[in-house]
């Protein structure tokens, strides 16, 4: 099996609402079930700890399927890869933020972070790029 193979069967299986249920033994940290049981019983979030757990498996499945497909596409298409700029201004503009308006600044400063620090995420961009903000302020 391939992995485009993979990913759809993946969905597949997702997308099946055979409501048949298995019996299985997982160990979880004390801690955690501790949790999902206030969260269940306070918060609401599920009918039950173990609905939870499955609708936290599930969202962590359909998050893996979705990165595997976009980097499946960016192998295919390396162009269409945003750039750390194009990342950092289109963080900016969902978290509202000054920034926004200055996608040169955003660029200047993905342009001098990558320099220093290779691996750096957008959100890095931005604390540079504020940080140069209030330096020259």
């Amino acid at each position: 099996m391939n992995d485009l193979e993979i990913l759809d069967q993946i969905n597949k299986l997702l997308d099946d609402d055979d409501p048949a249920t298995v019996n299985t033994s997982m160990r979880l940290p004390r801690n955690l079930r501790d949790a999902a049981t206030l969260a269940v019983d306070h918060l609401g979030t599920a009918a039950s700890a173990t609905m939870l757990t499955a609708e936290a498996l599930r969202y962590s499945l359909e998050t893996a399927v979705m990165e595997a497909t976009l980097q499946a596409h960016y192998q295919q298409h390396p162009h269409a890869r945003p750039t750390l700029a194009e990342t950092a201004l289109a963080m900016a503009e969902q978290d509202g933020s000054p920034l926004a308006t200055q996608p040169a600044k955003i660029n200047q400063a993905a342009q001098e972070i990558a320099v220093r620090f290779p691996h750096a995420d957008a959100e890095a961009v931005l604390i540079w790029a504020e940080a140069r903000e209030t330096m020259s302020a």
